[in-house]
């Protein structure tokens, strides 16, 4: 009969450790903390799914503490009354869920938009605004229903449309563009852009998100964001279809908001003589975290702590 050895209790912490952390899935870390009662303490104690978290996300090292701010006073005195240990259960399990609900974003993904912040320009406002990229119809009853930006002679000239999503914690795994086939116009031509690249981010100051609700979506919002993310350059073709643009890698988005900029103009008017950028529709892929987790900025330090709600883990 084989001698069976556990590792986690004969090896020395650090080797463990090294074994440990080789787990991608995080279902496999929660396994690992159901094993027995000295796996779940070595797992919470040396913070292993948090680890596991921040390695395949840096976006949450600006995670500074994590709140439940649902829980009743009363049960707020009692726990934090309680042990250390309790408190490194608590970000075990908060972790180990973030990540599971993270990872399937890739396999079921869904819709994260949620309402259109502003454009750097705007041709014909508010017949032209940003706000009708959000559906994905070109007409409105009879009337067609696109974003445009101003003309300009210059082709290289960029633009950029900002949105909010539909939670402060997303994880985005694509974002789909129609350009805006101008049926119109003699040869119904299509003023896409010749490239895109997407940038995610948070508000620079929590005081802004009340203002910009008013903000006019004609006008560029682009100094009242700090942006975390940028992707790689896309490129984007002269086409009157939804044009996918996967990003290589799920990306957390803290903060919840999204900046696309439209990198020069494939099409010049024949009216005018000016450079054109039309957009049809825009469509987030992904997923919304919320209503088990939210964050909140801590002001002027650029921090977050993340809120979870325990009856949705």
């Amino acid at each position: 009969m084989k001698t069976q050895v556990d590792f986690v209790q004969w090896l020395e912490t650090d080797m463990s450790l090294n074994i440990l952390m080789r787990l991608d899935d995080p279902a496999d870390v929660v396994r690992a903390a159901s094993v027995s009662c000295l796996w779940r303490q070595f797992v919470a104690i040396n913070g292993i799914s948090k680890q596991l978290c921040l390695r395949k996300f840096p976006q949450l090292s600006s995670i500074t503490c994590i709140t439940e701010p649902d829980l009743r006073v009363a049960e707020r005195k009692d726990e934090s009354s309680n042990s250390s240990w309790e408190a490194l259960k608590r970000d075990h399990i908060v972790y180990a869920s973030l990540l599971q609900d993270i990872e399937t974003s890739n396999l079921c993904p869904s819709d994260c938009m949620g309402h259109a912040v502003g454009a750097s320009s705007t041709d014909r406002y508010p017949f032209e605004s940003i706000v009708n990229t959000l559906a994905p119809s070109n007409r409105y009853g009879i009337s067609p229903s696109y974003w445009s930006s101003i003309g300009h002679s210059d082709p290289n000239a960029p633009e950029t449309l900002i949105y909010k999503l539909k939670a402060d914690l997303c994880c985005i795994t694509e974002i789909n563009i129609q350009p805006f086939e101008v049926y119109f116009h003699r040869g119904r031509p299509i003023c896409s852009a010749k490239s895109v690249r997407f940038r995610l981010g948070h508000l620079k100051s929590s005081r802004e998100k009340s203002y910009l609700l008013d903000f006019p979506k004609q006008q560029p919002a682009n100094d009242k964001f700090i942006w975390t993310y940028t992707s790689k350059e896309f490129q984007m073709r002269q086409e009157n279809r939804l044009q996918q643009f996967k990003l290589p890698e799920p990306v957390l988005c803290i903060g919840g908001y999204l900046q696309i900029e439209l990198l020069g103009r494939a099409q010049r008017c024949d009216i005018d003589n000016l450079f054109y950028i039309c957009i049809d529709y825009v469509k987030v892929r992904g997923r919304p975290l919320s209503p088990a987790f939210g964050v909140q900025n801590i002001e002027l330090s650029g921090d977050f702590v993340l809120e979870y709600k325990r009856e949705f883990l």
